[in-house]
């Protein structure tokens, strides 16, 4: 089935998120009550919410984007490309301007998204934070009522799990497996807090942003047995 998509028609994309407050300290009483909540499963008894909330951007109710990235293939005869371009900036501004490059490009039935983990992640991140920031959901994002093969989603972890519901493999991971070649980055997700909040350095966030969005591209090529994009046929747009 793979084989049968025209390159084209799929968005190719990644988000940065960040705690919504740089500290633990900075929410008001009752969001500090909610995050202690919200995080007690995946904490033990021995790190408070506060040492935890460093990873409190991985929760669309507590952290913001900063950063989304998008990719897409630009087909002439046997000539590709693939231009990658990213919006930032207010979290408002950056979900209206992706919001519209769905309207204006990407709206139709036969268009995808595709992200790593993006099922699990990055298309329901980019939704609640949408509904949050009081914007109407493009109808790639919305979900309701539609049956499982009319989702309009890829994803490229999804598509290496075979079936596989345990099995989760990083981007970073199963670029290596497959050969291709790993771009020299600077930081990890891990580092995204610190690089906004402390470093103030969002052309780093924005440049590992859409490094990774090149890597899920690459990663796809593969799994279609394709060769992969040189470093001439990727454009910044």
């Amino acid at each position: 089935m793979l084989y049968k998509l025209n390159l084209e028609h799929i968005l190719f994309l990644d988000i940065e998120t960040v705690p919504q407050k740089q500290h633990f300290s900075d929410l008001d009483e009752t969001s500090q009550t909610l995050w202690e909540q919200k995080s007690q499963y995946q904490r033990k008894d021995e790190i408070t919410a506060e040492d935890f909330y460093e990873r409190a951007g991985i929760w669309a109710e507590f952290g913001k984007i900063v950063c989304i990235s998008v990719g897409y293939f630009n087909m002439k005869g046997d000539q590709r490309n693939f231009r990658v371009t990213s919006f930032h900036g207010e979290e408002v501004h950056i979900l209206k301007q992706f919001k519209q490059l769905l309207k204006d490009h990407f709206s139709q039935t036969k268009h995808l998204l595709c992200a790593h983990n993006g099922k699990e992640f990055d298309f329901p991140y980019i939704a609640r934070r949408m509904v949050i920031n009081g914007l109407n959901l493009p109808y790639k994002l919305d979900l309701f009522g539609k049956k499982p093969w009319e989702v309009p989603h890829l994803d490229t972890m999804e598509l290496w799990k075979f079936g596989d519901f345990k099995h989760y493999t990083s981007l970073k991971l199963l670029a290596h497996v497959l050969g291709i070649p790993s771009p020299k980055e600077d930081m990890d997700g891990s580092m995204v807090k610190d690089v906004f909040y402390e470093e103030n350095d969002l052309d780093r966030i924005i440049t590992y942003c859409e490094l990774d969005v090149v890597t899920t591209a690459q990663v796809f090529l593969r799994m279609r047995n394709e060769e992969l994009l040189s470093y001439e046929e990727i454009k910044k747009v």
